[in-house]
C-alpha cells in the first residue's frame, strides 16, 4: 500500500492525526509529537469554547455526509438528559466500497483519533466513548486496545470508560443508527430516531415510530454523538491551535485535509492525505502513478453517488468540488475504471451490492432494489430485452420511496447516473452485440496484498439476499431463504469487550 505518499507541497505538520504516512508507534512518542494539548485546552476552555473552535474551523463529517460537526456537538449538548449521561461513539465500522482511510488512520495513529473522542465526551458531557469496529479488523482492534490502556494508564480518561464494540461485516453497520444497534447487541438495521434524539439505551418501541421526543431536562433516553475516525482524529489539532490552522489548507466550504484512497485501474493503490479542493486528477495521479486520470474513462466515489465522467477529473476533491460536478466526495474512495471496464458491468455491481446488503426494513429499498441488481445483471450478461430497461427505469423512480436511511437512494443515484451520463453502456449490451460480463466485484476492502493491490473482502461475492453465504448452518447450501435479514435473517454476531 503506498502509504509513503503525501501530497505535493502540503506541510506534513498540516496532516498531523490524519496521514497515514506518519505512524506514531507509542502514547509517549505522540505526546513529544504535541499530542494531549487539544485535551487539555479543551478542559480548561469548557464546552461552549470548544463547539465555537470546532465550529469556526468549518469541520465537516469524514464519514460521508458531511454534516457541520460543530451544529453536531452543540445539538447534543444542548439535548443531554439530566437522568442518563451521554455517549460518544466512534464510527469505526468502514464499509464503504473503495475505502481503506479509517484503518489507515488508526494504523497510524489511534492516539490522535482517543484524543478527539475524549475532547467531545469533556464536551457534551459524556461518561463513556465506544469504539465500534468490524470484528474483522483485527490489526486495528489490537491497536487500539493497546492504546486505550495507554491512555488509561497516563490519566487521560479522567473519569471517562473507553472500550470497544466489535461489530459484524455488513454493510449497514457503518449507518450510525444501525451502529448504535450492533453497540446495543442487536442487528444492524438503521433506526427512524437519529443518534441526536435517542441514543444507545433507546428501547426498542421507539426504532418505527417517527414521534420520538427529544431528550431534555426531564429525563429520557439520552443523545449519542457519533463521529467518524477521521473527523476525531482532526478535533485535537483544531482545539489546541486554533481555527486558523486547521483552516489553512482546503477551502472555504471544506476546510482541512481528506484522507483518499485510491484503487481500480491503477498502477498503484493506496491511501494518502491531501488538501480539499485538490483536483481529483492529482489525487489519482499522485496516489495512482502518472497518467492514471488520462487512462481512465469514469472514476466511481463508493457506491453513494454516480460514475464520475472522464471529462470532469478536473473537479476539486472537496464536498462542493465534486457535488457540482454529478458526483460526491463519500469516504474519498476513488475506483478508477478504465478502458478495459465495462460501465454497464460496473453498475450492475454496485447494484447488486446495495440490493443485497439492503437489510428489507423498507420494502421498496429491498425488493425494487433486487429487482434494479436482476435487470442489470441481464443487461451485462448479454440476456436483457426492452421490458429490462423499462423495468429498470420504473424500479429506479421508486427504490427510494420510504427509506429510513441513505442506502436506497445511493442505489437510485448510482443506477439513473449510468441512464443519463452513460446510455451506450446499456445499448451496447441490448442492441450493439456487446460480449457478456459478469457484474463488477463491488465490495469492502479486506485490505492490499504482498504487491499493494487492494483485494475485496472474499465474502462479498457469496453474500446472499438474506445476508447468508451458504456456510452457516442456518442457511446451507446454494439457496438463500428467501426471506429479507429484518424478516427472519440472523441476529448479527455482536458483543462489546473492554
Amino acid at each position: 500500500m503506498a502509504t509513503g505518499v503525501v501530497a505535493p507541497g502540503l506541510d506534513p505538520e498540516q496532516v498531523r492525526g490524519v496521514d497515514p504516512a506518519r505512524p506514531v508507534p507509542s502514547l509517549a512518542a505522540y505526546v513529544a509529537g504535541g499530542g494531549g494539548r487539544g485535551l487539555e485546552a479543551a478542559r480548561a476552555a469548557g464546552p461552549e469554547a470548544v463547539i465555537a473552535a470546532i465550529a469556526d474551523a468549518g469541520l465537516r463529517g469524514r464519514g460521508g455526509a458531511g454534516f457541520p460537526t460543530g451544529t453536531k456537538w452543540a445539538t447534543v449538548a444542548a439535548n443531554r438528559s439530566e437522568a442518563l449521561p451521554t455517549t460518544v461513539v466512534v464510527n469505526a465500522a468502514e464499509g464503504e466500497p473503495g475505502t481503506y482511510k479509517d484503518r489507515a488512520i488508526l494504523r497510524a495513529d489511534p492516539y490522535a483519533v482517543l484524543e478527539g473522542a475524549l475532547i467531545a465526551a469533556a464536551t457534551v458531557g459524556a461518561d463513556a466513548v465506544v469504539v465500534a469496529a468490524k470484528a474483522s479488523f483485527t490489526a486495528e482492534l489490537a491497536l487500539l486496545r493497546a492504546a486505550i490502556t495507554e491512555v488509561r494508564t497516563e490519566g487521560w480518561a479522567d473519569g471517562v470508560d473507553l472500550y470497544v464494540a466489535e461489530g459484524p461485516g455488513h454493510y449497514l453497520f457503518g449507518e450510525e443508527t444501525a451502529l448504535l444497534e450492533v453497540v446495543a447487541g442487536r442487528s444492524p438495521f438503521p433506526r427512524v430516531a437519529p443518534p441526536y434524539r435517542q441514543g444507545l439505551d433507546t428501547p426498542m418501541d421507539a426504532h418505527s415510530s417517527g414521534q420520538v421526543p427529544m431528550s431534555g431536562p426531564d429525563g429520557g433516553v439520552p443523545p449519542t454523538l457519533v463521529n467518524n475516525v477521521e473527523t476525531l482524529a482532526s478535533v485535537a489539532g483544531i482545539v489546541a491551535d486554533g481555527p486558523d490552522w486547521f483552516r489553512a489548507v482546503g477551502t472555504d466550504e471544506s476546510p482541512g485535509t481528506v484522507v483518499c484512497t485510491v484503487t481500480g485501474a491503477a498502477d498503484r493503490h493506496g491511501v494518502a492525505a491531501f488538501p480539499m479542493g485538490t483536483p481529483l486528477a492529482t489525487v489519482l495521479d499522485t496516489v495512482g502513478g502518472p497518467g492514471t486520470a488520462a487512462g481512465a474513462v469514469a472514476v466511481l466515489c463508493g457506491v453513494a453517488s454516480p460514475l464520475l465522467p472522464a471529462d470532469r477529473l478536473d473537479a476539486p476533491v472537496s464536498f462542493e468540488g465534486l457535488q457540482a460536478a454529478g458526483a460526491g466526495l463519500g469516504s474519498a474512495g476513488f475506483v478508477v475504471l478504465g478502458e478495459r471496464d465495462d460501465l454497464a458491468a460496473v453498475v450492475a455491481g454496485v447494484s447488486r451490492f446495495l440490493a443485497v446488503e439492503s437489510c428489507g426494513q423498507c420494502t421498496p429499498c429491498k425488493g425494487d432494489g433486487l429487482a434494479m441488481a436482476e435487470s442489470l445483471g441481464r443487461v451485462a450478461g448479454g440476456t436483457a430485452t426492452e421490458l429490462d430497461l423499462v423495468a429498470l427505469t420504473e424500479r429506479t423512480a421508486t427504490v427510494g420511496l420510504e427509506a429510513r436511511c441513505s442506502l436506497a437512494t445511493q442505489h437510485q443515484a448510482v443506477v439513473e447516473g449510468l441512464l443519463r451520463h452513460f446510455p451506450e453502456a446499456l445499448d451496447a449490451h441490448v442492441h450493439g452485440g456487446r460480449g457478456a460480463a459478469a457484474p463488477y466485484p463491488i465490495g469492502p476492502l479486506a485490505g492490499f496484498d504482498d504487491e499493494g493491490r487492494a483485494v475485496i473482502d472474499p465474502d462479498e461475492p457469496r453474500k446472499r439476499p438474506d445476508w447468508s453465504t451458504g456456510d452457516e448452518p442456518w442457511a446451507p447450501g446454494d439457496d438463500w431463504s428467501g426471506r429479507w435479514p429484518a424478516a427472519a435473517g440472523p441476529a448479527a454476531d455482536t458483543g462489546v469487550t473492554e
